[in-house]
């Protein structure tokens, strides 16, 4: 099977290592000539090639680009792939790709997805071919896709070990705007109140516990990544952070009153999310 991988980071270079040993020929496109070199360096494709030669000879196209680019060529890859042949997208927002294609004649050639899954790192030499597996993915407006095209992405999850959930465009994007956006943008804002408090950074790292590491680490994602996810779920997003905003209000309300019952109820409360998780 020739696949075509549009993107060489590290959810394509992940994708293309992960499904590596499945008589599988994959290629590399990437506008950034450096990552596609790399990613043929460290073999994870076979061959690198410009997006229209790539797209006209794939069985199967994975679109692993941010959410901005992926809008814009979607309809320039559908109409360039063979009548047979599958697209599927990765991106962290549906709704708005969904929309562009939704009255294309190779809509049904299309799969609308988002493996849930990544790091705070980019670029080929981060992807590893171990990042999708025992994680969730989703696949927006399943009965818009052929049953064919279809079965290719749950074969290609499958093998990358994900277990996948149906949803509408609209359902991820609201939900996503809580378990994922919301994330990142309380990492970013953390990050930048103690770079705005504590101008000494060897300050910050000398006393930094695995608590803020680990809560400030995804403040390290790729810019161009997110900002174009932020922009693309904005609705959602900024309704998620208005009521993140209340509940920190709370907060301060109780520790500023020093009203220690209200504060331990508070945290009581948040311990719930335990079950959740653990289920």
């Amino acid at each position: 099977m020739n696949i075509t991988i549009i993107g060489t980071g590290l959810i394509g270079g992940s994708m293309a290592m992960g499904i590596r040993g499945f008589q599988t020929h994959i290629v590399g496109v990437d506008k950034n000539p450096a990552n596609t070199h790399k990613a043929l360096e460290l073999g994870i494709v076979d061959e690198v090639a410009e997006l229209d030669d790539a797209i006209t000879r794939c069985d199967l196209c994975v679109l692993a680009i941010p959410v901005d680019g992926a809008r814009q060529i979607i309809t320039h890859v559908l109409d360039g792939i063979p009548e047979q042949s599958v697209v599927i997208d990765v991106g962290s927002t549906k709704a708005g790709i969904c929309k562009v294609v939704e009255n294309h004649p190779k809509r049904g050639n299309f799969v609308a997805s988002h493996p849930m899954a990544g790091t705070e790192n980019s670029g080929p030499e981060a992807a590893f071919a171990d990042l999708f597996k025992r994680k969730k993915t989703i696949i927006c407006e399943a009965e818009l896709s052929s049953d064919f095209a279809l079965k290719q992405a749950q074969t290609l999850y499958s093998i990358l070990g994900m277990n996948i959930l149906y949803m509408s465009p609209e359902e991820h994007d609201k939900h996503i705007a809580y378990v994922s956006h919301l994330t990142h943008v309380i990492a970013y804002a953390l990050s930048l109140t103690v770079q705005e408090i504590e101008k000494d950074e060897k300050a910050i790292f000398e006393m930094a516990g695995s608590g803020f590491d680990s809560t400030v680490r995804i403040a390290k994602s790729s810019t161009d990544m997110w900002t174009p996810i932020f922009q693309q779920n904005a609705d959602f997003l900024t309704d998620s952070i208005d009521k993140y905003i209340d509940v920190l209000q709370r907060f301060k309300q109780v520790i500023a009153d020093k009203n220690n019952d209200a504060l331990y109820d508070l945290i009581k409360e948040a311990n719930k999310i335990r079950a959740v998780l653990d289920k």
